[in-house]
């Protein structure tokens, strides 16, 4: 994040002045200034523009799979681009039903249930119907999400004259804008809740407002400005007549609050008055304008890095998107690399916009179609949450990364309480033994209101400040740091409080005392038990992660030696003399399935840092690389994604690249892989939901494959694919340690690159055979030519 940016962002949240503010830097949804307007902008025109494209509108009832996602990090949409109804499926990151539940179940657990830990929801559904644009009237129809411009578009032609809609949502104007131009235009608006709302007509606009079961308070407007023509209320809708232009623009939002002292209520907003203040303000701005200052702001973030992997052919590219993936799928020997750079694109295209100062993404990201989304669309807290920021700092996106620290810090009073009040109850089975309770833990599965569900995860503290961590390593910044310390904190001494003492015997037969978990459930199969390989790395992560925040912060050494002390009587997993595998439990056995989809053992190998190919024992990378293999080239989209970047730090490429391509896959009859409009479904048999976890992850591994580093090195091009090898380059490439690289090579070697500090000083270079330390001042760089 720019110093500048940090400032604001600190003097806003209070963390600047040492204080902790819960509010933690949240743009809340209240009427604010005009946004700065640029005069010019550098739009990317058509054919240079990376996009993904087709030849006909979405289907309404396959939305999910269609549809184009838009999105300013709050609001989101769905948009099919209809010529004759178009639809319009618009959320709030903040639309959630449910509360703290924080009553236990019978077994010591916490509830799951819509009714009780809530679901993540859809907000509205916009419609707007042309008359005589129906689908026998249209020729030349496309539609494309421009990922270079971050504009959904359509056009076509009616009789000879041609149409165009754009479609976006503006951060700086907090709206969602639809423009209609080439007219005449004829039509209606609508506007529906999806709570049985009533929707009314008023000073030319629609809206509606409500309240759900928990008190939240929402609501949503539209209004309309034509060119040329009329625009007026009528009843419940708004109808238009031949205009040349037609500006739409919609806002909703809720009264939530990022601050538990509060009970996340603003008991003082008014959803309606804010909705209906921020169309009206959009709308006596231009359309032209309001395009520029959207572009503007999302190419301050898209620009910062590029991916070249090579070119494709004429033909490829003559392929609608949809088609591309499909035929990539079946002629598995022809590689396409502009469609693989485009996904790694598409991915922090998802970031930009489903990720900015609201709330972190959840399992579908800020995109539902219905009130009903599986899993409520939570906050997995066992890899999905975490594998949704996986890519943000790599990928030059690092200011994403603060949705989910604010989060974090909003939600840590009440899970704070929670656990001191509930975690040890008797019921829990997965309660410290000890009787001892510190800091804070959470379920797998937590909302916005404090609130956790499922059952207790006591790693899922560790984990994800583990994902905090990821920011600070990439960015050095101290004030982040501040940030997030009581997060960390508090994590470290749930830890303290938590572990147990055992007796091992090592290989020689000596006996040693070492610190274990204590009951445990590794995610998600097999059986509960002690010193579980996942809680026992990420106990470790942990402490690394204390030890140096309270170094650099000059805060409680004492903690940090007593955690020190604990850290190197860990128990570390073995090798297993039965199945050659890291273990997953304590036990030479495999416990559970085979080909589970997580990875959960391997967590100090991915994400985490205890084990490295270039510096760990070759029999414990044995026992990764057999692990790795049982479990499969084929799961779940996010699953394959997880091996994908396993299978890069072995600097296996190949494998890396073929799962991938799994990845990339079309989903077809259900099942697991790439939907038409390129979101990740998971497969449910008779059915597949989306989880944007699998395209983010993905998108990380390719640039995994292209970068790899830790605080002291920076290793290029480790996992280099054959089918990337003749040519490419990337720039902007965030590595651990405070940096940010650009890279090119030609024929699998590194021929050039340049490395920036952004807060780092000292690391070493890599590149096969080359090494090289590196030593910078903040601010600069470095450009070193290899062959």
């Amino acid at each position: 994040m720019p110093a500048s940016s940090r400032r604001d962002f600190l003097r806003i949240t209070g963390v600047a002045g040492g204080g902790l503010a819960l509010a933690g830097g949240f743009r809340p949804f209240t009427a604010h200034a005009a946004p700065p307007r640029p005069s010019d902008v550098p739009f990317v025109p058509e054919g240079k523009a990376t996009t993904i494209w087709y030849r006909t509108p979405a289907d309404e009832t396959h939305i999910l799979q269609e549809a184009l996602p838009v999105g300013n990090g709050r609001l989101g949409a769905l948009v099919g681009c209809d010529p004759a109804d178009d639809f319009v499926y618009l959320t709030d990151g903040s639309f959630w039903s449910g509360g703290r539940n924080d009553t236990l179940t019978d077994d010591g657990q916490l509830p799951y249930g819509r009714d009780d830990f809530g679901s993540f929801g859809l907000l509205a559904k916009l419609r707007i119907a042309l008359s005589g644009h129906s689908s026998d009237t249209v020729t030349d129809y496309r539609r494309q999400l421009d990922l270079s411009n971050g504009v959904v578009s359509a056009t076509y032609r009616v009789r000879g004259d041609s149409y165009r809609r754009e479609v976006y949502a503006s951060y700086p104007d907090d709206v969602l804008v639809i423009r209609l131009t080439g007219g005449p235009h004829t039509g209606t608006i609508s506007l529906a809740g999806t709570h049985d709302e009533t929707t009314s007509g008023s000073n030319g606009q629609l809206s509606f407002t409500g309240n759900l079961a928990n008190g939240l308070r929402y609501a949503a407007a539209v209004t309309a400005v034509g060119t040329g023509g009329q625009v007026a209320v009528k009843e419940d809708k708004l109808s238009f007549a031949g205009c040349r232009e037609l500006l739409v623009v919609v806002c909703g939002g809720t009264n939530y609050s990022p601050d538990a002292a509060k009970d996340f209520r603003d008991v003082t907003s008014d959803p309606l008055a804010t909705a209906r203040a921020k169309v009206t303000a959009a709308a006596h701005v231009s359309g032209t304008r309001l395009l520029k200052t959207h572009v503007a702001d999302y190419q301050r973030l898209y620009n910062r890095f590029s991916i070249d992997l090579g070119e494709s052919t004429d033909l490829q590219r003559s392929l609608d998107s949809w088609s591309r993936i499909a035929v990539r799928y079946t002629d598995k020997s022809t590689p396409d690399p502009e469609l693989e750079a485009a996904y790694v694109q598409y991915g922090r295209y998802l970031t930009i916009v489903g990720s900015r100062d609201w709330l972190p993404m959840n399992l579908q990201g800020i995109w539902v179609h219905n009130n009903t989304p599986d899993w409520y669309a939570d906050y997995h807290t066992d890899i999905n949450i975490q594998m949704n920021y996986w890519l943000a700092d790599p990928a030059g996106l690092g200011e994403s990364s603060y949705a989910l620290a604010r989060y974090c810090v909003s939600q840590l009073p009440v899970w704070t309480d929670v656990t001191k009040r509930l975690y040890n109850n008797e019921r829990n089975r997965f309660r410290n033994s000890s009787g001892k309770i510190a800091g804070w833990a959470v379920a797998f599965s937590t909302n916005i209101h404090g609130g956790s569900g499922w059952v207790w995860h006591p790693s899922g503290n560790a984990w994800l400040c583990n994902s905090l961590w990821r920011h600070y390593e990439y960015s050095q910044d101290r004030e982040y740091l501040e940030l997030i310390y009581p997060v960390l904190k508090g994590a470290a001494e749930f830890w303290q409080a938590r572990l147990i003492t055992t007796t091992v015997s090592d290989a020689d037969g000596t006996s040693r005392e070492v610190l274990i978990d204590d009951t445990a459930w590794s995610p998600e199969h097999g059986p509960d038990g002690k010193g579980i390989t996942y809680a026992q790395e990420l106990a470790w992560e942990l402490f690394e992660e204390f030890k140096t925040a309270s170094r650099v912060l000059h805060r409680d050494t004492d903690l940090a030696a007593d955690l020190a002390a604990m850290q190197g009587k860990l128990y570390l997993p073995r090798v297993s003399p039965k199945t050659g595998w890291l273990e997953e439990w304590m036990s030479p056995d495999n416990l559970g399935e085979i080909t589970h989809r997580h990875l959960s053992p391997l967590i100090g190998f991915y994400p985490g840092d205890r084990i490295a190919a270039d510096k760990s024992p070759a029999d414990l990378l044995k026992g990764v690389r057999e692990l790795l293999t049982a479990r499969g080239m084929d799961s779940y989209g996010w699953a394959c994604a997880w091996r994908s970047l396993c299978w890069a730090r072995l600097k296996d490429a190949e494998k890396a690249y073929q799962l991938y391509l799994t990845v990339l896959r079309p989903s077809i009859t259900n099942s697991n892989g790439t939907s038409a409009n390129w979101f990740d479904m998971y497969s449910q048999g008779s059915y597949t939901i989306f989880q944007i976890d699998a395209n983010l992850g993905g998108a990380t591994a390719a640039v995994e494959m292209l970068l790899y580093s830790r605080p002291d090195v920076i290793e290029l091009l480790p996992a280099l694919p054959d089918a990337w090898a003749a040519k490419g380059s990337v720039r902007g490439v965030g590595a651990r340690g405070g940096f940010t690289v650009d890279l090119a090579w030609r024929k699998g070697k590194v021929t050039e690159v340049t490395v920036r500090s952004v807060g780092g000083t000292t690391t070493e270079l890599r590149a096969g055979s080359f090494r090289k330390k590196i030593s910078l001042k903040p601010g600069k760089s470095v450009t070193l030519n290899i062959s």
